[in-house]
């Protein structure tokens, strides 16, 4: 076996673990998110877009 195919094979891998650990990061960490958005700035008066529960939950739905 050629030197480059071991070394694609070892980027290939690498790669694959990266991603791995990405996704077990994203996973670990939607606590932080929801508390972030819990600390937003008080809400502006008017009929601009408010900050409701129904909201917050939307965002929770949509973290990975």
């Amino acid at each position: 076996m050629s030197g480059k195919t071991k070394a694609a094979r070892r980027s290939f891998f690498a790669g694959l673990g990266l991603v791995a650990a990405a996704g077990v990061a994203a996973k670990l960490s939607p606590a932080n998110v929801v508390e972030a958005i819990a600390e937003q700035p008080a809400e502006p008066e008017g009929n601009s877009y408010r900050l409701s529960e129904h909201v917050k939950k939307y965002y929770r739905t949509t973290t990975i």
